[in-house]
């Protein structure tokens, strides 16, 4: 492994000042589960490494009326150990639960698995279901981002030189409402998803109208796919098999994978369809409870 200088800004201002020095020639450290490994096989041989974990707004973790703010370096356990997380944003704890075993939980972050953009990346799809916003810091100040435009291709995204996620905001969850996030792996294969579906959906009063939807799937194209014409075929519909099925077979539809080692292109689509049923009925089920 090549040697590296190491830098731990304690300030946003800061991170930002070093990342646009040694932009290029540097790699951010969250929790650090994917770029350790990625260092040490030689994907990545940066000169700095620039720690960003004890920042205080990348650490933000706050639920209010207005809905939901994560910074980029809080841990996946923090996450799914808050209560009205779970209750309100399911996808997000579903996937937070199942990156990684409890000690790289402890550690990983969802801003660094989104910044990873990993076409199977598992917090991704849920990121896209609930309509999270990517806030981007840099020299020349902040922007925002849906992350359904964030990843542009396997481990590319829009960040540019010198610039670094700090957050993820989400829209207040409206009633009636609820969201759920799966993923199919090969059981003696690594703990990445041969195909998995993030989706949310809102209910009218009775629970028999399907008002809204979004759906995203995850490892069957370059980046994760954000399925709007199967979700707004799903609007004004009623809660019923043909409504979900006429919406997985436009999953289907969408989705583009290849053929490697963890499954078929075959094999993928149809298990995209079959996700992508499962994955509504459990959103529809949780908003109706």
């Amino acid at each position: 492994m090549k040697d590296f200088e190491y830098e731990q800004p304690q300030s946003l201002a800061e991170a930002v000042q070093l990342v646009q020095e040694h932009q290029g020639a540097a790699r951010l450290l969250a929790g650090g589960t994917d770029l350790i490994d990625q260092v040490r096989m030689g994907r990545y041989q940066p000169d700095y490494v620039i720690d960003i974990k004890k920042i205080p707004e990348l650490n933000v973790l706050e639920h209010s009326s207005e809905g939901l703010r994560i910074g980029a370096a809080v841990p996946c356990y923090k996450i799914y150990g808050d209560k009205e997380i779970v209750k309100q944003y399911s996808a997000l704890t579903d996937s937070c639960t199942i990156i990684g075993g409890t000690q790289i939980q402890s550690r990983a972050s969802v801003g660094g698995n989104l910044c990873n953009s990993g076409p199977a990346g598992d917090s991704i799809p849920s990121l896209i279901a609930l309509d999270a916003t990517c806030v981007i810091a840099g020299s020349q100040g902040e922007r925002t981002v849906p992350v359904a435009d964030f990843c542009t291709g396997p481990g590319k995204n829009v960040l540019k030189p010198g610039e670094l996620l700090v957050e993820l905001r989400f829209p207040a969850r409206p009633a009636h409402s609820s969201s759920h996030f799966r993923r199919f792996i090969p059981r003696n294969e690594m703990d990445i998803a041969v195909v998995s579906v993030g989706a949310s959906v809102v209910l009218d009063d009775k629970g028999e109208t399907i008002v809204s939807a979004r759906i995203a799937l995850g490892a069957v194209g370059p980046k994760v796919i954000n399925a709007v014409e199967a979700a707004d075929a799903l609007a004004g519909q009623p809660v019923n098999e043909d409504s979900i099925q006429k919406a997985a077979e436009i999953a289907i539809s969408l989705a583009t994978p290849i053929t490697d080692m963890r499954g078929t292109k075959e094999y993928r689509l149809h298990l995209t369809g079959v996700l992508t049923k499962r994955v509504l009925l459990k959103a529809i089920e949780r908003a109706k409870a």
